[in-house]
Order: structure tokens, then sequence, then C-alpha cells
């Protein structure tokens, strides 16, 4: 499988390259050069099979020819031997044709860790076989950093830095990136929002001089590794509730747009899905775009479901690239535009074939309350504020159609938002006492202004690659 960037200037690259580079070297994203199709005899036979096999089965089809399944399927089982749920990602049932997917059985309580823990040891792979050091820099919104940290601390060939916009992720989110002391994570609190810290990202990676100093590597949502292990756990819940037999809906809060991109892939890979619902918080760029063709942010609101503060969503680009015939033009245009302007206006027809497959619901934070009480209410089940998003948003998709099933991807635990939860319903719920005892240790953090070359000079001044 070979890669193209979504603008059309850079090199087309193999997997391995593609898992290191993250962003392409003209801005732009790797999407693969077409969708590997899934049979309905093909998806029918991951009945039964071990998450780990099914991850295996679905993600060999991008890789290179030198990366084996066999290699994968042990990557795979290593990285979710560790998951507290036999399952990995099961599926829970709330309401009349309304399931949640558990995603927050890793080892940071959040879906991100689903992907996180085999891309850091696909990573591994690649390095340890090139002879390598990477440096990799990555910015969150609360989930993502965690998810890394834990997923590449014990790895000697990575330094990982992590920048976060201070005072704008929870307590736990905060503490599950400040208190592991491994020599090789570094925690940036960034003085600014996350999209600042984003921002950030992207010009360190359009740094060709940056980037071959340090050996930077990207494990943001914009790494296509990210977005191909998470297809996974839209074919095994599908196959659980009757694909390719059944269509079935997903709603996923959304930030980032990769989660939701991911079950786009699914999809075009061949499951048999109805509606990608995305569900968002008062941050409503992808809403206002679908309903008005105008890609607009605007600025940050801070909510009770923080990692999904964000305005712009990169992980779009891939899905406007298809959506205009994968024209490079477009997209360069497009983003130029949003550089220079702030803003742009999706072509006619790319508008038309988003909306052929999405639905976009903005949640306020009265209704994600409500939402909360309600499904604790009714059902007995806690939601975490970002789930809580995607739920409201399922229960309005089964009015428009009751027949078939919305899978509602729960995207955190609900023990990472204790003041949010308690409230809504007056009760707290507990961390796992592995990770509560983990979160006890001492903070190490380094405060930052939102200025790239002071973080240019923090990272070369401690990343092992500069050195070798």
């Amino acid at each position: 499988m070979r890669y193209l960037s979504t603008r059309g200037e850079a090199a087309q690259l193999g997997f391995g390259e593609v898992l290191l580079a993250g962003l392409a070297a003209d801005g732009g994203l790797y999407t693969p050069l077409a969708y590997p199709h899934v049979a309905p005899d093909e998806i029918a036979a991951l009945s039964g099979v071990s998450y780990a096999h099914a991850a295996a089965r679905l993600i060999s089809p991008y890789l290179s020819q030198t990366y084996s399944e066999d290699i994968l399927l042990q990557q795979a089982q290593s990285a979710y031997s560790g998951f507290r749920h036999q399952a990995i990602a099961p599926l829970v049932q709330i309401d009349d044709n309304l399931f949640i997917l558990e995603l927050f059985h890793g080892p940071t309580l959040a879906f991100k860790d689903i992907a996180m823990q085999l891309l850091a040891r696909m990573m591994n792979h690649i390095l340890e076989k090139n002879n390598l050091r990477a440096t990799i820099v990555g910015a969150t919104s609360g989930d993502t950093g965690a998810a890394a940290i834990e997923a590449f601390r014990n790895l000697d060939r990575v330094d990982v830095f992590i920048l976060y916009p201070d005072g704008r992720v929870s307590d736990v989110q905060r503490r599950q990136m400040t208190t592991v002391s491994d020599s090789n994570i570094h925690t940036i609190a960034l003085n600014g929002t996350f999209d600042d810290a984003q921002n950030i990202l992207k010009r360190l990676f359009r740094n060709a001089a940056f980037r071959e100093k340090v050996n930077l590597a990207g494990v943001n949502s914009i790494n296509w590794a990210r977005v191909v292990a998470q297809m996974v756990y839209y074919f095994t819940s599908g196959v659980t509730l009757g694909a390719p037999h059944r269509h079935i809906s997903f709603s996923v809060p959304t930030g980032n747009f990769g989660d939701v991109l991911a079950g786009y892939v699914a999809k075009h890979m061949g499951l048999p899905i109805s509606r990608l619902i995305v569900a968002t918080n008062a941050n409503d760029i992808l809403v206002r775009a679908f309903a008005t063709g105008r890609y607009e942010p605007l600025g940050v609101t801070p909510t009770q479901s923080p990692s999904m503060d964000i305005q712009v969503s990169s992980n779009f680009e891939r899905l406007l690239f298809d959506a205009c015939g994968r024209d490079h033009s477009v997209i360069r245009s497009a983003f130029g535009a949003l550089d220079q302007s702030g803003s742009f206006d999706l072509p006619a027809g790319a508008l038309a074939a988003i909306r052929r497959e999405f639905d976009a619901y903005s949640v306020s934070e009265v209704e994600t309350t409500n939402e909360i009480q309600r499904t604790y209410r009714e059902a007995g089940y806690i939601l975490d504020p970002h789930t809580a998003t995607g739920v409201h948003a399922a229960r309005a998709q089964l009015k428009i159609d009751p027949k078939t099933p919305v899978v509602a991807l729960a995207t955190a635990h609900a023990a990472k938002f204790p003041e949010a939860i308690s409230r809504a319903i007056g009760l707290t719920p507990q961390l796992p006492t592995k990770i509560a005892k983990g979160l006890a240790g001492k903070e190490r953090f380094t405060l930052l202004d939102n200025n790239e070359k002071d973080i240019m000079n923090f990272i070369c001044e401690r990343a092992r690659a500069v050195t070798e």
C-alpha cells in the first residue's frame, strides 16, 4: 500500500514512512491510494475472533509487504493484553436500538489507548529494525497526551514531548501526563489553547530543518496509523450487531475528526454503515460547515467536555479530499485560504457528498448534563460528558430512523471528569485503584509561552536523536 498527501506536493510513501512522518512535508495529510475492500463473508468471519486477531486481519492490507500480518498480530496481542475488559471494546445496550461502545478500558481510560498502544509497538519495531531514534512531539486537548505518554514511556528509542493547554484539561487528564517520571517523557504546559498547541505542532512538522535535526515523528490523530487502528472497533461492534447483514449507524463525540473518520474508512472498506453522526459541544465548526458549507473557526469555548474544545478539526482535510474527487488543487486552495483569511467555502459537490454520509449535532452544556442525568436515571449507566454528547445525538437520530441501531462511542471513562458527573447526578465515579495510585505522584512539567522558537529550543536541548 502506498500513501499520497492530500495536497499533492509531497512524495508518495510506504506505511512505515507514513507512520514516522505524521504530517506530510507539504502540510497535507497522508491517505492511502485506495481503501482495501472487505467482502461480506470476510466481515462475517470476524465473528468470534479475538480483538487482536480482528485488528491484524483488518489493518494488514494497509501495511508494506515487509510488515507481516504475524508480526502485527503479536503486536496487537501485546498492545491489548493490559486492557481491563477481555472484549477490549465491549457493547452495552442502554435503550431500544441504542448501544454504548466502551472504548475506555485501556491504561488511561480513553479511546486513544486503543490506537496508541498499537502505534507505539509498530513505531518501535520500525525504529529498531532501522537502528534509529525518533522524537515524538504531540499536542493534546486532554486524552491523546496521556495515551501517548503511557504507550511510549518504556521505549528507549523514543523521546516524547507533549504540549497541552495550561488550565484547560481536567485534573485527572493533567496528572496522567505530569506524574510520569520516565526520563524520555517531557510534558509542556502551554500558555494558550489547544488550537495554539496544534498550530505550533503543524509548523514544527513543516520545518524541514527541525524535522531532520530531531528525527521528528507524530502521534496525533493526523497520523494515519491512528485512524486505521480505530477503524477496527467499528467492524467488531458492527459484526456483534449483525453486520454484514444489518446496517448500523454510529454517533461519535468529535473534536479533531479522527475517530469519526475511522468510521468513514470502515464504511468505504465495506462495513454497512447507514449514518455517521458527528456530535460536538459548543465548539461546533463541523455542524456549521455541514449546514452552511462554510468552514470558519471561531473562538474556543471552554466546556465540560474539554477534549472537544477544538475549532480546527484537522482530519476533516482527509474527508474533504475524498469528497472533492481527490483534487489536490481544491485542498491546497481551501487550506491556503484558511491560513490567509480564516475560512473557506466547501465546493457544492463536496458538501453534497459529505451530507450523503454524515449528520452533525451540536449539544449544549445543559443538554449534556441532562443526558448524563437521563441515562443514569433510566439505565443506571454513568456517561462522561463527551460520551453524553454522542448519546444525545444518537437519540436525535433514532427519532428520524428508529429501526436502525445506533452505536454511541464512549470515548472516556466517567471517572476522568468527576466534577461534571458530581454536578449532574451527585455521585463521584471512582478511578480504578491502580490508576488512582499512579496519579498520586509528584507532578513534573514545564510551563512555556505560546512561542514556537522557545518550544523548538526546549526540544532540541533534550531530544537524544539530536546528539546521535
